[in-house]
């Protein structure tokens, strides 16, 4: 069953959504020149695009947060990365520790392992591992397998509902005195009425689909209620826009990108119109430096007992 509730018959002259198999058997629905997974809750695009945005996302946190990670997990002998999204995190880690065991899972296949001549330039790591699995219908590592347990970013990814289900399996595959971390976002802050009213259009159209793109904040409150030991929780507001230097168009480019992605989902489900959504775009564009926008992370980490 498709979670993507697309029209089927072209309205307004737009195309109808087209069904697609990718070469590992990952069913696409396409409609509004963007590709999204078919049987999976995700409510951002899975294609080139968006592969390029997760890279530049993931050099914008790493320059933001100076690491790859927060939790000190010293020398670990095994890592687990649940979401590989491009798979730069796992290879990173990987290089970084080059006598610890990585893997890392997700329900597609990265794109270092997808494409046989490399798409990234660096050699995947002997060390590296990329196992298929999805962490909603948990994940099949026994228990305590891992030193470190890192997931990041699914907020569009995981149902509400199934969150503590989800960090009671990243505990689990744990080893007693490992390290979990969750790093997670929410909706920019101070973008003004035209920034506003898109987050209000993305947030509908995600929890039509279970999704609650609001509760990034609560990465340590799951970790705690899953019964995690030394709780610690970092939160970051990075600036938006050009007031912001570096990380400020860093952050511009990856707002809008995430924004761009899910255009399509919010206009096939007429929750506004491509012309509604447009012009609040460009609006948002010429605020935010106008409001001093803000995007948030939230980053927790903590120990199973």
């Amino acid at each position: 069953m498709a979670w993507l509730p697309w029209r089927r018959k072209a309205t307004s002259g737009r195309a109808p959504a087209r069904v697609t198999r990718d070469s590992g058997g990952s069913r696409y629905i396409e409609v509004g020149g963007r590709r999204h997974l078919a049987d999976a809750p995700y409510v951002l695009p899975h294609d080139d695009q968006e592969i390029n945005r997760l890279d530049f996302q993931h050099y914008m946190l790493r320059y933001a947060l100076r690491g790859n990670f927060a939790a000190p997990v010293g020398s670990p002998a095994s890592i687990l990365d649940v979401g590989s999204g491009t798979g730069r995190w796992a290879l990173e880690m990987a290089a970084y520790f080059p006598d610890t065991n990585v893997v890392t899972t997700d329900i597609v296949t990265p794109q270092a392992e997808a494409n046989a001549s490399g798409a990234m330039p660096e050699q995947r790591p002997e060390n590296y591992t990329f196992v298929p699995g999805n962490v909603l219908n948990g994940l099949s590592f026994a228990d305590g397998s891992f030193d470190f347990v890192h997931m990041r970013l699914l907020i569009f990814a995981i149902p509400e509902a199934a969150w503590p289900k989800v960090v009671g399996e990243l505990v689990r595959v744990t080893r007693p005195g490992g390290w979990i971390e969750l790093v997670e976002t929410g909706p920019q802050q101070s973008g003004g009425p035209a920034m506003d009213m898109i987050v209000q259009w993305i947030t509908e159209a995600s929890t039509r689909r279970g999704v609650n793109p609001l509760i990034g904040s609560r990465v340590a409150d799951f970790l705690a209620g899953a019964g995690v030991a030394n709780v610690s929780k970092r939160d970051i507001a990075l600036p938006v826009g050009e007031y912001g230097g570096r990380i400020g168009k860093m952050a511009e480019t990856d707002i809008f990108g995430v924004m761009n992605g899910v255009k399509p989902l919010v206009t096939a489900q007429g929750i506004a119109s491509d012309e509604a959504y447009t012009a609040a775009l460009n609006q948002a564009r010429a605020d935010i430096n106008h409001y001093r926008c803000t995007l948030p992370f939230y980053v927790a980490f903590g120990q199973r007992p």
